[in-house]
């Protein structure tokens, strides 16, 4: 694990706001359609967060992949939000065509995402699974590397992280990796303390990580990160509620305000989009969009 864990060392917030699971009737919270989306990554902007996740839903609210749908979406955050680092994802939960998941990476111009999502491997969710095979894998790396849009790694358990190591060596994918490590999920590795030392000590040196915590498991996942100098994701995708014990549903905003509080208590303030850009190895931005 790092060295380096000093007060003053700068968070980066990445707000998964919608997902491709949460409905309406699970919470009335979570942003769906693409002007509430935008207007979530407004608040979590102004609350702290410099990276947001994005997943487009369709006008029934189901998750698409609808190249049109996913051009409105980001065009809009980038008129609302010019400066946020935007992740499209890139997500095999009910996928597999890999044109139809890697639709985003074709965009230009400021259509074109910061960040693509890229899993490493295939899981168990409770009621489902998500598969990226092999081949899956490789060719959205390729196309993420041929269209110089960073990967936003996912990893869920620690061969997750073998797999990201051999796309460095294969050439696919470029250091310094940023990852998220995702915790708690049934099928994956649990959200302890052991579980994520033993994930952070099995990354290359110098990547840039976060954690993220599935449903009840966000708070002690964020928590565990802050105070061991990671980063945090966090918002309604992987987890719906304040307070678990009486079910309180949260805001993206509420979440991300939290990770503030408990952040700046141990001395370390929210990272902007420009400081974000330079820990992630993003090009930084010449002039405003």
């Amino acid at each position: 694990m790092e060295n380096d864990i000093l007060a003053n060392k700068p968070v980066i917030i990445n707000a998964a706001l919608t997902g491709m699971v949460p409905t309406k009737e699970d919470t009335p919270h979570v942003p769906i359609t693409i002007e509430e989306i935008a207007a979530d990554v407004e608040a979590v902007a102004e609350a702290g967060a410099s990276v947001v996740h994005l997943h487009p839903r369709d006008e029934n609210g189901q998750p698409t992949c609808d190249p049109e749908i996913y051009r409105r979406l980001i065009g809009t955050v980038r008129s609302r939000c010019p400066e946020i680092i935007i992740c499209a994802s890139c997500s095999g939960r009910i996928e597999s065509d890999v044109d139809v998941r890697g639709v985003a990476l074709t965009f230009e111009g400021d259509l074109k995402p910061d960040l693509a999502s890229l899993t490493c491997g295939s899981m168990n969710f409770p009621q489902q699974a998500s598969v990226n095979a092999p081949q899956t894998i490789m060719e959205l790396a390729k196309r993420m590397k041929d269209r110089g849009i960073k990967p936003e790694i996912e990893v869920f358990e620690p061969g997750m992280i073998n797999y990201a190591r051999y796309l460095i060596r294969k050439n696919l994918v470029d250091e310094p990796i940023y990852v998220n490590i995702l915790l708690g999920n049934l099928g994956t590795s649990s959200a302890t303390a052991l579980d994520l030392g033993h994930m952070v000590t099995l990354l290359p040196e110098g990547s840039v990580w976060s954690v993220a915590g599935i449903g009840r498991y966000q708070l002690t996942a964020n928590t565990l990160s802050l105070a061991t100098g990671g980063h945090v994701r966090v918002g309604l995708e992987d987890n719906l509620y304040y307070d678990w014990q009486h079910r309180t549903h949260a805001t993206n905003c509420m979440l991300v305000e939290r990770v503030v509080r408990i952040a700046s208590e141990l001395g370390r303030p929210p990272a902007t989009p420009h400081q974000a850009r330079e820990m992630i190895g993003l090009p930084i931005l010449s002039t405003p969009r």
